[in-house]
């Protein structure tokens, strides 16, 4: 793994990587730096009616991982990221076992940071593709 442990103690103290929605659906993150983040969440716990993974659930795991990259970066800046768009294509469904999500940059600036997001199934068969961007802005009092 390639994950910088000090950009990995960082997310880990901001709170980034514990709590909320990305711990309800199961996630789990094995490597962010600002090049590149490594995620996967269970198929179970996350289907829609029809027993095949939610759409809205590959969003989810794609702007969590493109967030984490976008924090990652904006740190050197002393700012924040935050997700102002995210769009996704479903190229075939998932039922079981896991999905694994990597992110990789496409522009990293000091406003703006885009990402492409590719989610595989636990054959590396591509489930979906999506671009999340996210603003970086300054930091609020106390964080």
């Amino acid at each position: 793994m390639t994950t910088n442990p000090e950009d990995m103690r960082s997310l880990i103290d901001s709170g980034a990587l514990t709590g909320g929605l990305g711990e309800r659906m199961g996630m789990e993150i094995s490597e962010a730096t600002a090049e590149r983040v490594v995620g996967r969440m269970p198929v179970e716990g996350n289907r829609q009616p029809y027993g095949l993974l939610h759409g809205g659930a590959s969003c989810v795991l794609a702007e969590s991982l493109g967030s984490i990259g976008s924090m990652v970066h904006a740190q050197q800046f002393g700012r924040i990221a935050v997700g102002i768009e995210i769009n996704a294509t479903h190229h075939r469904s998932a039922t079981e076992g896991h999905v694994t999500g990597v992110a990789t940059p496409v522009h990293l600036g000091r406003t703006l940071a885009t990402w492409d997001i590719t989610i595989t199934d636990d054959q590396g068969r591509k489930v979906c593709t999506s671009r999340l961007t996210c603003m970086l802005r300054e930091a609020p009092e106390g964080v």
